[in-house]
């Protein structure tokens, strides 16, 4: 593996932001100690800083030689609303919050390749080191855009990294296209008219409409789209009733919906909504269609993904960079950033868990669950592939 020495020297250094950040989860939008840590860190390294875009955003300015040209690299710091099982030394110390999802580890590795971009950096150009808020449902990517990032700090093109467990350490996963599934959120309450259980003539029962409802919703996938299209229909909540002996006036369905393809996308939508209303009315009852678009797919640009991959191949090798990994219906806001500006995101191997101390939780080491911890062995990783990034990118 070709890492960058100096990095690796500092590799002690960054594990401590790593573990000081987890231990100290902060929920999106209130990432104020997680920002100051970064924005202390980047001025301490004389690194001039941007701050307040996208409320707790914070981008750091790395410039060299005299060449206007300019890359983005971007890290996510939020945390999630859920309580850690771990109880190593440096478990959160905040209940029913947790870096569930490496974010603390995307974090510091930016920091760690900024601190050499800032010292020995080899670039004509500007590296604007992106650290933002608010992945985890609150669309920080796209309040940045809005807040001015892309004006302010004007660049070619943007490039993102997350941890993967599954994937060994030292491999990489990329793809051009396809790589995370949008997401999408539905509620739909049917209205009845309750009765006495004893007497369900005298009503109209939401929880029969819902169920005929729940399981025609499932024909969709299987029967209108195509094949060769991915989609995922998921019922996630069924809320009806407070008694046996009652028929309730209400039921709700709520869940999530997953697709590449914004046509797809809307064939599904246009499909339930459909569905929902004609079977309602079937029943005499009547419904409600919430349909709620959230995070746009995230789809790498083929220019860029190729100059990824062939950083990384220099990095790692060829065989330990898998350029055709299956994309994952999970969604990611820096869709938001491919949206607006060429780019690629990649997926860095965290392992299988082994990596964990004593006093992990019992779960496995997967991503939101409250056992998983973001491997240190990666830092200086994914720290050489943000310098190399930047000094191919601007060379």
């Amino acid at each position: 593996m070709n890492l960058i020495d100096p990095i690796v020297q500092f590799s002690a250094e960054i594990q401590q932001i790593r573990r000081d950040i987890h231990a100290h989860p902060e929920l999106c939008y209130q990432e104020q100690r997680t920002a100051d840590v970064v924005a202390d860190k980047l001025t301490e390294w004389g690194i001039p800083v941007l701050r307040g875009m996208g409320v707790t955003g914070v981008v750091g300015i790395i410039k060299r030689g005299t060449s206007e040209r300019a890359v983005g690299l971007r890290a996510d710091m939020d945390a999630l609303p859920m309580q850690e099982l771990n109880t190593f030394a440096h478990t959160s110390k905040h209940a029913g919050k947790m870096h569930a999802c490496g974010h603390d580890g995307h974090t510091a590795m930016l920091l760690g390749a900024a601190h050499y971009l800032a010292q020995h950096g080899t670039f004509d150009g500007t590296v604007y080191v992106i650290f933002q808020p608010a992945e985890e449902g609150g669309a920080g990517a796209k309040r940045m855009i809005e807040d001015g990032l892309f004006v302010q700090c004007p660049m070619e093109a943007v490039f993102g990294m997350h941890n993967w467990p599954g994937i060994p350490l030292g491999h990489f996963g990329v793809k051009d296209g396809p790589m995370m599934a949008s997401s999408n959120e539905f509620e739909v309450t049917i209205n009845g008219k309750g009765a006495h259980a004893a007497q369900p003539h005298k009503g109209i029962d939401p929880i029969m409409v819902a169920v005929q409802i729940a399981q025609s919703w499932q024909t969709i996938v299987s029967r209108n789209v195509s094949p060769v299209d991915s989609a995922v229909l998921s019922i996630t909540q069924i809320h009806s009733g407070s008694a046996t002996n009652v028929i309730p006036d209400q039921a709700t369905l709520i869940g999530t919906v997953r697709t590449f393809k914004e046509s797809v996308l809307d064939q599904v939508e246009t499909n339930m909504q459909r569905i929902a209303e004609h079977t309602a009315k079937g029943f005499e009852a009547q419904v409600e269609f919430n349909f709620k678009r959230n995070y746009p797919a995230l789809l790498n640009h083929p220019k860029e993904t190729a100059i990824a991959a062939d950083v990384l191949r220099s990095i790692v090798g060829n065989s330990a960079v898998n350029t055709q990994i299956e994309p994952t219906m999970g969604a990611e806001d820096f869709a938001y950033m491919l949206q607006a500006k060429p780019g690629c995101y990649v997926f860095i191997g965290n392992g299988d868990g082994d990596h964990r101390e004593h006093g992990h939780g019992l779960g496995p080491c997967n991503l939101h669950n409250a056992s998983y911890d973001f491997n240190d062995q990666l830092l200086p990783i994914g720290a050489t592939y943000w310098v190399r990034l930047a000094e191919h990118f601007l060379a």
